[in-house]
């Protein structure tokens, strides 16, 4: 039973880089996949099924349903980081509690969250600078979401977790069962039983609750590779402290995503059209939709990291970040080819009938220029909580929000109109990309010292050894 168990360690600590990206990644990328098609899938409905202006805004209310993600990542990215490094170094008390450690956490979070949010649901979708028509739908949407955030937020973070083992595979079915759930029930709820948009948000819960069953199930079954108490509930001060810390990065990111949303939204509200919005909506949809995969390179490059960052493989620890990120180039370049050649097709199946302008076609072109260049981005980003310097990423992840973002947004537009918001996007993600891959190569430097400093001193044992 022991070498089934190992038999992903092994893999992971052992094998040609190559074969293990492959091997993780594909499950890890189809998952990611079905992940994404849950946005995407409700965003063609609701602009199918109902019209421009609920798509505009579900888009607009969004990225508030999205901070459920955020706190589900907070805690499934902690918790994978932590099993992962905790499995590479043999640490069995972690093993045991990490269950139970995030169950607790879901609950106490998704309670401060959800509670406040129902009672000022129009006021934060007011922010986001929706008004009238917009405002209504827009809440109406939101307000459905927050019922089932408990198991938004539990759903995401054991799936992590299984990741965190290794388990790509087994994450991915799990995701599939919620995803065909949800597209089974968004035109039933948003036609059948006219709920409209609260329909789209609905089939999202019930697929999402039905997620979370079958990842605890999966415990309870006793098919974890490590040894955890599935009967254990509560928190563990130091566990869980390393959980959010790691994890901390990537709330960070969903949190400024929210202020990246408000702060665009508003400036097209500001200087376009309802059309306008439709528009980006529609843009960044497609865009999110098209980066997907890289989404699931992260999922299946942390466990890899982790590991072998806590067996102490450090040289591995380089391969892997280098593997990963030109496998996710070689993912997104010809489809992002695709996508400029042929832009209409890709934007018509959100905004069905819409006539693009040229304008519009060179928005959307800017728009998703530095797409071939993300994957050293997002594969940074899970660089540096795997090898505990969650630090860096939320420094980074501020300074693109905090610093060039909301400054951007808020002067470019008052020169440019709508086409400082697609052109000043792409400004800024490629200085990050600089920025990143600046910081990654630095920590990958002190990498091939302490590599370099362990080889004499692994000689020298060994001399010793033999003179013994």
């Amino acid at each position: 039973m022991a070498q089934i168990r190992d038999k992903q360690k092994l893999l992971i600590i052992n094998e040609n880089m190559w074969r293990v990206m492959w091997k993780l990644s594909v499950p890890a990328i189809l998952a990611m996949v079905l992940f994404g098609l849950n946005a995407f899938l409700d965003a063609v409905f609701v602009g199918q099924l109902i019209n421009a202006t609920a798509l505009a805004a579900v888009s607009i209310s969004y990225p508030l349903s999205q901070i459920t993600f955020g706190l589900g990542s907070l805690i499934g990215i902690g918790a994978g980081t932590v099993l992962s490094i905790a499995i590479g170094a043999g640490d069995t008390s972690s093993q045991q509690k990490i269950l139970g450690n995030i169950t607790t956490l879901c609950f106490i979070i998704s309670a401060a969250f959800a509670i406040p949010s129902w009672f000022f649901a129009e006021e934060m979708v007011s922010l986001m600078g929706a008004e009238g028509e917009l405002l209504r739908l827009g809440t109406e949407y939101f307000k459905a979401t927050l019922p089932g955030a408990f198991f938004w937020i539990l759903g995401l973070a054991i799936n992590m977790l299984i990741r965190g083992e290794g388990k790509l595979k087994e994450a991915a079915y799990m995701m599939a069962i919620g995803l065909i759930i949800n597209i089974i029930l968004n035109p039933i709820f948003i036609s059948t039983f006219e709920m409209g948009v609260a329909g789209a948000a609905w089939a999202t819960n019930i697929g999402m609750i039905t997620y979370a069953i079958v990842g605890y199930w999966y415990f309870l079954r006793g098919k974890a590779s490590f040894d955890t108490d599935v009967r254990y509930l509560g928190i563990d001060k130091k566990l869980s402290k390393s959980i959010l810390s790691l994890g901390f990065p990537s709330l960070i990111m969903s949190l400024m995503g929210l202020i990246q949303a408000l702060v665009v939204y508003n400036a097209i509200n500001n200087y376009g059209t309802q059309s306008d919005v439709a528009f980006f909506a529609a843009s960044h949809r497609t865009v999110l939709f098209l980066i997907t995969p890289l989404f699931g390179l992260m999922r299946a490059l942390q466990p890899v990291i982790g590991m072998n960052y806590g067996a102490g493989k450090m040289d591995r620890v380089e391969s892997s970040y280098k593997t990963f990120s030109l496998a996710g180039f070689l993912i997104i370049f010809p489809f992002w080819l695709l996508m400029n050649i042929f832009p209409e097709n890709s934007l018509s199946l959100m905004l069905p009938g819409y006539t693009y302008g040229p304008e519009e076609i060179w928005n959307f072109r800017v728009y998703t220029f530095v797409l071939p260049l993300l994957p050293l981005v997002f594969m940074g980003l899970t660089f540096f909580p795997s090898i505990e310097r969650g630090k860096i990423a939320s420094i980074l992840a501020l300074l693109r929000q905090l610093i060039f973002y909301i400054p951007v947004m808020l002067i470019i537009p008052i020169y440019f109109g709508i086409r400082g918001v697609f052109f000043g996007a792409t400004v800024i993600d490629v200085i990050m990309t600089i920025l990143i891959v600046y910081y990654v190569n630095k920590e990958l430097k002190k990498i091939r010292q302490k590599e370099a400093v362990k080889k004499p001193d692994i000689a020298e044992e060994v001399i010793l050894s033999k003179q013994v």
